[in-house]
C-alpha cells in the first residue's frame, strides 16, 4: 500500500515508518518538524519507498497519486510545548485534522487519529475504559492539548458520519522508548537524563501520582492492528502495569547505578493524579496486549540515551 504519515519524524511515528516499511509498504512521512526530528528518519532516507515531505498540517496538503491509509500522528505533545506553542497545539487538533480528513475523504483512504490518554484528564475513573467522558479543564495549562485531542476526536466521527471516512481513533497511554526528546518534560527521558547525569532525580508532588508506561513497538503493533481491523470506536492502546511516579525513579536509579538524590518540587497544575488504561476492548477486538516487560524496555531506553544519541 501507500501510506501518509503525518507526523513521521517524531518519536512514535518515525517508530510507524519503520514497521509500515518492513511489511512492505510504501511510506510518506509528512512532518513540520516544530517537534519532530530529521534524524529519527535519517536511517530511512535512501530506501526506495519512502519520502520525506517538510510540511505543517495546519496548511492543506495535496499529494498527487492514491494513498491507501493516512495516520495522522501529528502533534507536539510534550509538556514542555504546552505553555511555549499552545495556538500551533490547537491549529494542529483542529485545522490539521480537518485538513487530513479533507484528503482522507478525497483520496478514500481510510484514516487514523492518533488522540490521547489526556482526554480522560485528571479521571475520576480508574482504569480509564473508553466509555468515560473525561474530567478535563478546558482554561488550564494542559487544555491547549487536551481540548485539540479532544475536538480532533469529535470532527474524526464527524467526518466519519457525514462523509463516510473510514476512521479509526487510538487513543495512546504513556509510551517510552528510543528517539524521546531529553528536554520534552516527560518523566522517562526526564529521570534517565538525571540519573545519567549524575543530578538529582526530580519528583513532583510526593511521587504517589501513577502511570501507566508501554513500550514503543507495542504501540506500534497495537496501532497497527487497529488500522488493519474494523475496530471505528476509540481503543485505549497502553500498558496496564500501574506504577506510582517515585517507585519509577527509584528503578531508574538502580538501574542504571546512579547514585543521585530524589528531590521532591510542587505538582504542576491539573497534572493527573491516575493513569491506567482499561484494555478490554484493544485485548477483544484487536488481539492485543503489550509483550515488552518494563525491566527490558527501560534498559533498552536507558542504554540508547546512555549512547549519546539524544545528547
Amino acid at each position: 500500500m501507500r501510506i501518509l504519515v503525518a507526523g513521521g519524524a517524531g518519536f512514535v511515528g518515525s517508530h510507524l515508518c519503520d514497521q509500515l516499511l518492513a511489511d512492505g509498504h510504501d511510506v510518506i512521512a509528512v512532518d513540520s518538524l516544530i517537534t519532530g526530528r530529521k534524524r529519527n528518519i535519517a536511517h530511512l532516507q535512501r530506501q526506495r519507498r519512502f519520502r520525506f515531505v517538510k510540511h505543517d498540517i495546519v496548511a492543506p496538503l495535496s499529494l498527487p497519486g492514491r494513498i491507501d491509509w493516512v495516520f495522522n500522528l501529528a502533534s507536539p505533545a510534550s509538556p514542555v510545548d504546552f505553555p511555549r506553542i499552545p495556538v500551533q497545539i490547537l491549529m494542529t487538533g483542529s485545522c490539521g485534522s480537518r485538513n487530513l480528513l479533507e484528503l482522507a475523504r478525497k483520496k478514500r483512504s481510510r484514516y487514523l487519529l492518533a488522540s490521547t490518554s489526556e482526554v480522560y484528564g485528571d479521571p475520576r475513573v480508574h482504569p480509564q475504559p473508553e466509555s468515560y467522558l473525561g474530567n478535563v479543564n478546558p482554561i488550564g495549562p494542559r487544555g491547549c492539548y487536551d481540548e485539540a485531542k479532544r475536538f480532533a476526536e469529535a470532527i474524526t466521527m464527524a467526518y466519519h458520519r457525514a462523509h463516510r471516512v473510514d476512521t479509526r481513533i487510538v487513543r495512546i497511554f504513556n509510551t517510552y522508548g528510543p528517539r524521546m526528546r531529553l528536554n520534552d518534560g516527560r518523566v522517562v527521558p526526564a529521570l534517565v537524563d538525571q540519573a545519567l547525569r549524575g543530578q538529582p532525580l526530580t519528583v513532583f508532588g510526593d511521587g504517589s501520582q501513577t502511570r501507566s508506561f508501554c513500550y514503543v513497538s507495542d504501540l506500534v503493533d497495537g496501532i497497527c492492528r487497529l488500522m488493519r481491523s474494523g475496530v471505528t470506536e476509540p481503543v485505549n492502546i497502553g500498558n496496564p502495569h500501574e506504577m506510582t511516579i517515585l517507585a519509577f525513579a527509584r528503578t531508574i536509579r538502580r538501574i542504571t547505578g546512579t547514585r543521585s538524590r530524589i528531590v521532591f518540587k510542587p505538582l504542576p497544575a491539573d497534572d493527573p493524579r491516575q493513569r491506567r488504561p482499561d484494555i478490554t476492548r484493544a485485548r477483544t477486538l484487536l488481539g492485543w496486549r503489550p509483550q515488552v516487560d518494563f525491566e527490558q524496555g527501560i534498559r533498552k531506553t536507558i542504554e540508547w540515551f546512555a549512547g549519546g544519541r539524544e545528547r
